[in-house]
C-alpha cells in the first residue's frame, strides 16, 4: 500500500470518525481529511508537480502542518521544514533537497517567501487557520506513486558534520507506522496529544502516521507548552502522548497540578523517544501520571522506531529501549563481526523501515552499511532476553587521556541527585588529555546545590575518570528544535560560560596553593577559579599536587583532594577544614586508583612515599 490508499481506506471505512483536532480549530473527520488531502494534491498537480518531485512544506506546527504533509506525501515527495529557519539555512535545505515547489501558510511572514522567489520555486498557499482551507479542487486526474517511490526527505541534524539527506519511501513509512501502531495496541478509540514538531520523524511517523494507520485521532498542538498542556489534556482527553525526555521532565514536575485538576483522567500509556530517558525521569513520570512509560528507540534513517519496551503486562526494563520493534537489531564490532549477548559494540539494524542509502553527495561518500546492516553510530548491548541497552553515541564519546567516557552515563548519574532537574555532560578540548569532560546542570527550584557537593555525589557512583572536571550551573540547557539536547554543539553554544574570569590569589594560603599548582602545571599564572584539570592536570599530577599542598600547609589531604576540589578557591576551604581538625568528606584513594594504569599507580605511590620528608612546592 501507499499512504494515499491508507487515507482513502480510512475515509471509506470510518468517514465520520475524528482524524485531526486542535485547539481553537474545527476538527477534521477522516472523510473531510481525505477530501482536503486530494484538493491540495490537485492544486500542486495543476501547478506542475508530478510524483517524485520534491515539495517543501513550511507550515506552523499544528493541523495545517499535518494536512500539508499528508497532501504532499499522498502523491509527491515531501520535504517538511521548520518555519523558524533563518533565510540562509532555508536556502541550503531547499537547494540540497532540490525542491521545486513550496507549500506555505497564506498568513505566514517568513524569509522563505523571498528565498523561494530567488530560487524560482513555485509557491502554493493554504489557510492553516481554523478552517484549514486549501482552496478549490483543480480536477486534475490523480497520478499516485509506487510503494518504492520516495515519499519523504529529511535531513540529519548535522551537529557534527554537514547534514545528510535521508530519503524514505512510501513502503518505509507505512511499515514503521504500522509497527508502532501494533506495538502500542492503538485502536480507533485512542487519541494522541501531539506536542512534537511535524517536520521531524518523531511527530510525523511516531505520532501522526501511526495514529492514522490505526484509525485513531491526533490532537495537533502548536508545540509543547507547559502552561497549556493540562488545558489541552482536559479539553481533548487524550489516551497517550509521545515526547522527548526534556518534555517529560516538565510534565513530571506538574504531577500535583495534574492530579488535582484532572483527578479522573488517566493516560493509557506515555511514550518516550528521540533521546535517552533516564530511569529517574521514568520513575517520576509514572508516579505523576499513573501511566506506564514506554521508552522507544528510533532514528530518521529507520523511519523512526527500531525498538520499544512492551506495554504491560510485558516486561519494561528501566534504562533499556526495549525489544526489537520494526527492525532486526544486532551488535557489531569495528571489524564487522556480530557480537553475542552482553557484548558491547555498535548497534546495527536492518528491516523494511530502513533507508536504502543517503541522498545527495552523502549518498556517494558515506558508507553506512556493513554486510547489509545499517550502522546507527550508537553504542549498546543486548541482554540475554533481547532487550537493547544504549550506552552512548560513537561521535559523543569523550576520549579523556585514553579513557573513553560515555556522556550519557554521566547524565544519568547527575540526574540521580534529587536537586538536579536537567543535566548534560559533553567533551571539550584539553591541552594534555586531548579531551576533557564538562557538565552543565539545571538545579530544581529553590536548590542551592554547588559543584563540590555534586562532585562528591558523583564519586559515589562513577569511577574517577568519569567525573566532570567542571560543573556549570545554568538556568536552561540549549536544545534543538525537537527538544533534544544536542551535545556536540554545547561547547560552542556555551562558550562564554566556559570562560572563567581571572581572580588573583591575595592571601598567603591562596598564594601558596597557587605556587604549587602553577609549578606542577608549568603555567605562568593561576586564578582562584581556574580548574586544575581544564588547564592540563591529570590523575597523576593531581595526586602529586595534593601531596605537595599537604606538606606545604602542614595538613593531611586525601590523595584525591584535587578531584573533589579542582580550584584554588575550593582547595583553600579544604585546607582550612583540615587545619580545624575536620575530616575531608571525600572518598578514598582506591576509587581513583581504579581509573589509573598500573604504571601510573606504581609511580604515584613511589613518589608519595619517597618524598614524605621533603617540603616545598618543588618537591613532587
Amino acid at each position: 500500500m501507499i499512504l494515499a490508499a491508507l487515507l482513502e481506506t480510512r475515509a471509506r471505512e470510518q468517514p465520520e470518525a475524528m482524524a485531526l483536532l486542535a485547539p481553537r480549530c474545527l476538527p477534521q473527520t477522516y472523510a473531510g481529511l481525505w477530501q482536503q488531502v486530494q484538493v491540495l494534491a490537485d492544486r500542486l498537480a495543476a501547478a506542475g508537480a508530478t510524483p517524485g518531485v520534491p515539495v517543501a512544506t513550511v507550515l506552523p506546527n499544528g493541523p495545517g502542518a499535518a494536512l500539508g504533509f499528508l497532501g504532499v506525501v499522498s502523491r509527491f515527495t515531501c520535504v517538511p521544514l521548520n518555519v523558524a529557519l533563518p533565510a540562509e539555512e532555508m536556502r541550503f535545505y531547499l537547494e540540497d533537497a532540490r525542491v521545486r515547489f513550496v507549500v506555505l501558510d497564506q498568513d505566514l511572514d517568513s524569509p522563505v517567501r523571498q528565498t523561494a522567489r530567488d530560487l524560482g520555486l513555485t509557491v502554493v498557499e493554504i489557510g492553516a487557520g481554523s478552517a484549514l482551507t486549501v482552496g478549490s479542487p483543480a480536477m486534475i486526474p490523480a497520478s499516485y506513486p509506487d510503494p518504492g517511490d520516495i515519499a519523504l526527505i529529511l535531513h540529519t541534524s548535522g551537529t557534527t558534520s554537514k547534514p545528510k539527506l535521508v530519503p524514505l519511501t512510501q513502503a518505509n513509512l507505512l511499515a514503521s507506522a504500522r509497527n508502532i501502531a501494533q506495538g502500542l495496541a492503538l485502536e480507533p478509540a485512542d487519541r494522541c496529544l501531539n506536542v512534537m514538531p511535524l517536520f521531524h520523524i518523531h511527530g510525523l511517523v511516531g505520532v501522526l502516521l501511526s495514529s492514522l494507520a490505526a484509525g485513531s485521532s491526533v490532537v495537533c498542538a502548536p508545540g509543547f507548552s507547559a502552561a497549556a498542556f493540562l488545558a489541552w489534556v482536559e479539553e481533548f482527553q487524550p489516551t497517550w502522548y509521545s515526547a522527548v525526555p526534556t518534555i517529560h521532565q516538565v510534565v513530571a514536575s506538574m504531577a500535583d497540578q495534574y492530579r488535582s485538576r484532572l483527578p479522573r483522567h488517566r493516560f493509557r500509556f506515555v511514550r518516550s523517544s528521540s533521546a535517552a530517558l533516564s530511569p529517574v525521569t521514568m520513575r517520576l513520570l509514572e508516579a505523576g501520571t499513573g501511566a506506564p512509560v514506554i521508552e522507544a528507540y528510533g532514528m530518521t534513517e529507520a523511519s523512526h522506531q527500531m525498538a520499544s519496551n512492551p506495554l504491560p503486562p510485558g516486561l519494561r526494563k528501566p534504562g533499556s529501549v526495549g525489544l526489537p520493534a520494526g527492525a532486526e537489531i544486532a551488535i557489531m564490532d569495528d571489524a564487522g563481526n556480530l557480537l553475542g549477548a552482553e557484548q558491547a559494540g555498535e548497534v546495527v539494524i536492518r528491516g523494511p523501515g530502513v533507508l536504502s542509502g543517503y541522498g545527495g553527495e552523502a549518498g556517494k561518500t558515506v558508507t553506512a552499511f556493513t554486510h547489509g546492516w545499517f550502522r546507527t553510530g550508537d553504542l549498546g548491548r543486548l541482554d540475554p532476553e533481547g532487550y537493547l541497552f544504549i550506552t552512548g553515541r560513537l561521535k559523543e564519546v569523550v576520549n579523556r587521556g585514553g579513557e573513553k567516557v560515555s556522556p550519557r552515563e554521566v547524565d544519568e548519574a547527575l540526574l540521580e541527585h534529587q536537586e538536579v532537574a536537567e543535566a548534560a555532560a559533553f567533551g571539550v578540548g584539553h591541552p594534555t588529555l586531548g579531551e576533557d569532560l564538562v557538565a552543565v546542570v539545571v538545579r530544581k527550584a529553590g536548590s542551592h546545590l554547588d559543584a563540590p557537593a555534586l562532585r562528591d555525589f558523583l564519586f559515589a557512583r562513577l569511577v574517577g575518570y568519569k567525573i566532570p572536571s567542571r560543573i556549570i550551573f545554568v538556568d536552561e540547557i540549549p536544545k534543538g528544535t525537537t527538544g533534544k539536547i544536542q551535545r556536540s554543539s554545547l561547547e560552542k553554544r556555551l562558550g562564554p560560560l566556559l570562560a572563567v574570569d581571572f581572580r588573583p590569589p591575595t592571601t598567603d594560603i591562596e598564594r601558596s596553593i597557587e605556587s604549587v599548582l602553577r609549578t606542577i602545571l608549568g603555567v605562568s599564572r593561576l586564578g582562584l577559579d581556574d580548574n586544575f584539570f581544564a588547564l592540563g592536570g591529570d590523575s597523576l599530577s593531581g595526586i602529586r599536587a595534593a601531596a605537595a599542598i599537604s606538606r606545604a600547609q602542614g595538613v593531611e589531604l586525601v590523595a584525591t583532594a584535587l578531584f573533589h576540589h579542582p580550584t584554588i578557591a575550593e582547595l583553600v576551604q579544604a585546607v582550612e577544614r583540615a587545619k580545624a581538625g575536620e575530616r575531608d568528606a571525600t572518598v578514598v584513594l582506591e576509587r581513583e586508583i581504579d581509573a589509573m594504569s598500573d604504571e601510573e599507580v606504581e609511580r604515584a605511590l613511589a613518589e608519595l612515599s619517597g618524598s614524605a620528608g621533603s617540603s616545598g612546592p618543588d618537591a613532587p
